[in-house]
């Protein structure tokens, strides 16, 4: 939690009274930010506003990150602005600036924090097999990758070098494997061997950008359904948050991702494997959501490896949680030894079961696109 004297000195940078101040609470969602809301009491309405610390561990370049956010948030703005819709002031994140008209503070202890204005009488979603919901998330991502189809995607800075370039990401596995640091090797050797098997897949989606086969575009890169804000009431998607990985990259991390995340039977760290399944009826209904968004920017060689992102955005989850618990930990919040390992299962699971169901899922995106014709 953050201590008592640099919380006063947030309040001091975003001029908020501090005679108004209720509580703070955190959010323990998420594995690499420390997120609160700030709540203070004006009366006949209670204000609440969204803060962040950015892992500077993680995004090393963070006033880059700040950058690409306050471009894509003001992009986003502007153009609901010029909308005909109900509930604007939720349809997207806004960074609210500090007293020196800056995206971000960094505290006396050398803390970097933002904020945000708090989407209200919303909420977000760990898991849902509300079928409502997944088709709604679908649309979400769908509509964000719409909304920024003509922003200049080479205006972004790469927060995160290579974020979803599997091929290196497969060589830092290997690389991390053949010096065993933490003497780690011997406790995983079925995943290391499952690993080493899905070498193939690792390039395809890297080839296809760099033949320029598929288009690079504005992606979010981190499309979990809990990074989708939602009406409380009606259950519709309302806004894409978590912003730290926008930039230029393929739609087919953003689909592969969502799937990936939506897609799974239980917890990201189930411990029972045998309990983690991929669930048709979620892929089904998120892809009739998405589909229907993208169907005038999606290219027919996005379509075709649509099945492939999911594969690939599935193994290369599950490769990073591997070479984190063979590396020590470095990178995600754990809660226990084992637990970036059992992470790492989960998701081997789910992509053995996608593998044995390709071509029926092929078969399943060609009858939702012939549906929307």
């Amino acid at each position: 939690m953050i201590k008592k004297r640099e919380l006063t000195e947030i309040f001091d940078k975003y001029n908020l009274d501090s005679n108004n101040f209720v509580s703070i609470k955190q959010i323990k969602i998420g594995h690499i930010n420390s997120s609160y809301i700030l709540y203070f009491d004006l009366g006949a309405t209670v204000k609440r506003y969204f803060l962040q610390e950015i892992n500077t561990n993680v995004f090393k370049q963070p006033f880059e990150l700040m950058e690409n956010i306050e471009r894509i948030t003001m992009f986003l703005n502007n153009k609901i602005k010029t909308m005909d819709v109900t509930n604007k002031e939720n349809l997207a994140l806004r960074v609210i600036r500090t007293i020196d008209d800056k995206a971000y503070m960094i505290s006396s202890t050398n803390h970097f924090y933002r904020m945000y204005n708090y989407i209200e009488n919303a909420k977000t979603y760990q898991k849902s097999s509300n079928v409502k919901i997944i088709y709604n998330a679908g649309k979400a991502i769908g509509n964000f990758q719409n909304m920024l189809t003509d922003f200049d995607a080479t205006l972004l800075h790469e927060t995160i070098k290579d974020f979803h370039n599997t091929p290196k990401r497969y060589q830092t596995f290997l690389d991390i494997l053949n010096k065993d640091s933490c003497n780690r090797k011997k406790n995983c050797l079925d995943e290391i061997n499952f690993a080493l098997s899905m070498k193939d897949y690792t390039n395809i989606i890297m080839d296809l950008i760099e033949s320029k086969k598929i288009p690079i575009k504005v992606t979010h890169n981190d499309t979990k359904l809990n990074n989708i804000m939602f009406d409380y009431k009606t259950k519709e998607s309302l806004c894409m948050v978590d912003l730290d990985t926008v930039m230029p990259g393929s739609i087919l991390f953003d689909y592969g991702d969502a799937i990936r995340s939506s897609c799974n039977t239980k917890e990201e760290d189930e411990k029972d494997v045998s309990q983690v399944h991929f669930s048709k009826p979620t892929f089904i209904a998120f892809s009739q959501g998405y589909l229907e968004s993208v169907k005038d920017s999606i290219t027919e060689t996005e379509i075709d490896h649509l099945i492939d992102s999911i594969i690939i955005m599935t193994f290369e989850c599950g490769l990073r949680f591997l070479s984190d618990y063979l590396d020590g930990d470095n990178y995600f919040k754990i809660d226990y030894e084992d637990h970036n390992l059992i992470r790492c299962r989960t998701q081997f699971k789910l992509v053995k079961e996608v593998l044995a169901q390709k071509d029926e899922l092929e078969k399943l995106i060609k009858q939702i696109i012939a549906n929307l014709n």
